[in-house]
């Protein structure tokens, strides 16, 4: 199974108290405008969630699209709780991005 298949399975077994903000999100959240609501309707709801980059063991890089110049980008972290780790807002076309840091990802496996 790849990883976007099994992240698309796994993210909504969680529930709303067992998403954790590392207190690095939360400042990334606030400097960047995101909403709080949004981010945790994505991550339990992954309709939107179009690519998928495995870091290490448990840790994921997650693009939500919303069209193709917006973008949000999470790296989360699987484990009794669901971690986010950071949260960005990319305003650009973010699909070769994505492409190329799978490309260079790929490789390094």
């Amino acid at each position: 199974m790849d990883d976007l298949a099994y992240l698309k399975k796994k993210l909504p077994e969680y529930k709303r108290d067992q998403i954790v903000f590392s207190i690095h999100a939360t400042i990334r959240m606030i400097e960047r405008r995101l909403d709080e609501e949004e981010i945790v309707e994505n991550l339990l709801n992954p309709k939107r969630l179009e690519y998928v980059i495995k870091v290490s063991k448990g840790k994921y890089l997650c693009y939500f699209g919303y069209s193709k110049t917006r973008c949000h980008k999470y790296i989360i972290v699987l484990l009794k709780n669901l971690l986010i780790v950071s949260v960005m807002k990319i305003n650009r076309r973010w699909q070769r991005i994505v492409e190329k840091k799978a490309r260079k990802n790929e490789t390094k496996i």
